[in-house]
């Protein structure tokens, strides 16, 4: 069995002289970063004090499902001889937050769309859906359902 690792490194940026020395003295700014390749700005919720111009983990989840569904389907495309032209999906997640702070994900709902070459077998790419969901290695390591609603379109 193979194995894969992955590192990245995430450094916070949003010390602005105090460090945490109080729960409003800080910036929950921070940088995810992988050996050459372009930071991704990070933050957190904006509900918990962070700054909505940047990715929090919340929606990094999301995308990371969102993501690997998208290729796992691409390639299954690929290999079925369906040609896709265009995928997008307007992805979400509910988290729930708990009295003492801590919180969960209760459930993550990826909407692709998908406009496939005129003459596409549209059941068989409908079907690809089920496949890359059950073989999204991230779907298969979460605790929380994540649920697949795609739509399939005609190219013009």
């Amino acid at each position: 069995m193979k194995q894969h690792n992955y590192q990245v490194r995430v450094e916070w940026t949003g010390n602005d002289g105090q460090g945490t020395k109080a729960y409003n003295s800080y910036r929950r700014d921070h940088l995810i970063q992988g050996e050459g390749k372009p930071a991704i700005p990070g933050s957190s919720d904006p509900n918990f004090g962070g700054d909505r111009a940047r990715y929090n983990p919340e929606e990094l989840l999301v995308a990371s499902l969102s993501s690997c569904h998208m290729l796992w389907y691409l390639h299954l495309c690929a290999i079925n001889h369906i040609v896709a032209v265009d995928y997008r999906d307007d992805a979400s997640g509910i988290m729930r937050e708990n009295e003492d702070g801590s919180g969960e994900f209760l459930r993550v709902c990826l909407k692709p769309v998908v406009r496939l070459r005129p003459g596409a077998d549209r059941a068989k790419a409908l079907e690809l859906h089920h496949q890359a969901h059950r073989l999204c290695f991230i779907a298969r390591s979460v605790n929380f359902p994540v649920e697949v609603t795609p739509e399939i379109q005609a190219a013009a």
